[in-house]
């Protein structure tokens, strides 16, 4: 494939304004540590919401839903659509609390919420469990859809890909800091969407394919159109859709979904204004998120079905791929190299933007873990500001060089994303009820931590695995994965928080008094402080249920949202304007809620 002018003259504008902002606000970012991380916590909730956006919009998320599509069916999509039940948790319930804790990270919420050695530990452990580790394995799989896009759209060897897309990504990550990050991601966003709006027409309208309705008239793309499973289907039903609904949402710890909220996803929170700009930024997003963005890749990968029908024809297409680097999620490259002169510059700036923002977002996330909660804690209690952003920089090389390295030995996006669900599996209810109930303690965390890591590490490479959970061969069907390990995490870490010790009254009074979570899970705090005259109540009231309810409308609001674009794309008008009234009227319902929020935290 040859660029001409046009599309370099594209690419090289859209190079030029991200490097412009992060050398201009480079001074700012570079003044303080608050700065560089969280850019003084002064962000308005509509440039985090377009942030979350931007950031969730990587390089492998429409090679993974094109891989999902092509084998299972746009309802494969499920298997991350569910974390909008996460998602919208966090939106009406935990947002304000993440605010109230005016923490500089999420991890610093364990020294408030617990006590002692144990928290010291957790802190400083998943600083570089997370911050290192799975950072490094997400953005690797980032990396992975880069090299893929390189190699069929430009011929570019993976190592060539990585040092042209990582270098420019990581001097501006180190230059803007956050501030760079979130300003850039206002750009990022306009830029991706166009260019995977304006891909998804075009390839839809290719001569080969025919347009919509020649499309969805197609064997092939018949069969993989609906947006539940096919009913009749048990095994698939159970596997897409009510494990993730019924199990996965709430047990599985994953980047961008945690339960409870978590990572970049907090960082943002964290940012915002005020509570309320820490609600409106995780709204958005959420809708954004699940209800309309997917649409272009679905209809991409759809369209791909006709043009490459399987790996075969997508390998006798593009020689030169390694056979390592093949796969279903090859498909969404390889009908973007039949874009015409232009376009294909947008397009090709619009994956950059994705690759960009989400790597970026990692880089500064991930280096704000190892400054704050491992280096000035364990390394340099003393390091000043300047020393703190120093570190921070380097980090942010280190994290990229790493990601880089593994990048080049994987294979496949989902994959990596199978993997770091379950190895989050059963830790997602801990992270929900560590707010509101006393009893969760350190080490109920820790357990968790190392029994769902050690599970699935015992499931993916020894035997024993294979022999419980293999495809075909397996004593179980391979869907039990999930609710093998969080059954069994579950069971150690209940057991752990009630054999140890409960966090002290000191520690426990502390937080309350500082986050006012309320609830029954808090009772004996509070009443053992009164009868000790210690006052840790402010009155005000419990959210939580009004929160539950507002959840639900949300939820309700994004999938009849999601349902009725699906419907409207494909044509299907009066079930579109079903669900395009039930997402009104969810809507109206969601306004009495929210206000009725409000009155209970007032």
């Amino acid at each position: 494939m040859v660029l001409s002018t046009l599309d370099y003259s594209f690419i090289i504008v859209f190079f030029s304004a991200v490097l412009g902002i992060g050398v201009y606000v480079s001074k700012k970012s570079g003044s303080s540590s608050s700065e560089f991380f969280l850019s003084g916590r002064t962000m308005p909730w509509w440039l985090l919401g377009l942030s979350m956006v931007a950031t969730t919009f990587s390089t492998d998320t429409p090679n993974l839903v094109t891989d999902l599509v092509r084998k299972t069916g746009v309802s494969g999509n499920w298997g991350w659509w569910c974390m909008l039940l996460t998602g919208m948790l966090t939106v009406f319930i935990y947002a304000k609390l993440w605010r109230k804790s005016n923490v500089s990270t999420d991890l610093e919420f364990y020294e408030m919420r617990y006590g002692g050695k144990p928290a010291s530990f957790l802190r400083k452990f998943r600083a570089v469990y997370l911050g290192v580790i799975f950072n490094v394995i997400t953005m690797s799989a980032v990396n992975l859809a880069a090299i893929k896009i390189g190699g069929i759209m430009l011929g570019l060897e993976p190592w060539q890909t990585i040092v042209g897309a990582g270098l420019i990504t990581v001097i501006f990550s180190a230059l803007g800091g956050f501030k760079g990050v979130v300003y850039t991601d206002f750009l990022l966003f306009f830029v991706a969407m166009a260019g995977a709006i304006g891909a998804a027409f075009y390839l839809v309208n290719l001569p080969e394919v025919g347009g919509i309705q020649a499309m969805m008239a197609n064997e092939l793309v018949a069969s993989k159109m609906n947006i539940l499973p096919d009913l009749s289907d048990t095994e698939l039903v159970i596997t897409i859709l009510v494990i993730p609904l019924a199990v996965q949402w709430w047990s599985s710890w994953y980047p961008g979904g945690e339960p409870g909220g978590g990572g970049y996803i907090a960082q943002r929170m964290l940012a915002a204004k005020d509570e309320n700009h820490a609600i409106g930024a995780t709204f958005f997003f959420n809708i954004m998120h699940y209800a309309l963005r997917p649409w272009p890749w679905i209809l991409v990968a759809l369209a791909s079905l006709v043009v490459y029908p399987d790996i075969a024809s997508i390998s006798e297409a593009f020689p030169n791929v390694p056979v390592d680097k093949l796969g279903d999620d090859l498909a969404y490259s390889a009908m973007l190299t039949k874009l015409p002169s232009g376009l294909l510059g947008v397009v090709l700036a619009s994956l950059v933007a994705a690759y960009m923002s989400t790597i970026s977002t990692q880089l500064n996330w991930g280096s704000s873990y190892l400054v704050f909660d491992f280096y000035k804690l364990q390394i340099n209690p003393d390091a000043t500001e300047k020393q703190m952003v120093a570190v921070g920089r380097f980090s942010t090389v280190l994290l990229m060089v790493l990601s880089a390295f593994l990048a080049l030995a994987m294979q496949n996006a989902e994959q990596i994303f199978k993997l770091l669900i379950l190895f989050g599996a059963g830790t997602g209810l801990i992270f929900i009820l560590r707010w509101f109930w006393w009893r969760i303690n350190a080490w109920t965390e820790i357990s968790a931590m190392f029994a769902s890591g050690f599970l699935s590490i015992i499931l993916k490479t020894t035997a024993l695995g294979s022999f419980l959970f293999a495809e075909n061969t397996g004593l179980f069907p391979e869907w039990g994965e999930i609710p093998f390990v969080m059954v069994v995490t579950t069971a150690i870490w209940l057991a752990a928080t009630f054999i140890t010790k409960p966090e002290s009254d000191e520690v426990l009074r502390s937080f309350y008094k500082r986050i006012q979570p309320g609830g029954p899970g808090w009772a004996k705090v509070v009443n053992d402080a009164k009868a000790d005259n210690v006052n840790i109540d402010t009155g005000e009231k419990w959210s939580v249920p009004s929160g539950i309810m507002a959840m639900l409308l949300g939820v309700l609001l994004v999938y009849s949202m999601m349902f009725a674009t699906g419907h409207w794309i494909y044509g299907k008008t009066a079930s579109a304007m079903i669900f395009t009234s039930v997402a009104i009227v969810s809507g109206l319902l969601l306004v009495v809620a929210w206000r009725k929020m409000k009155e209970d935290i007032l």
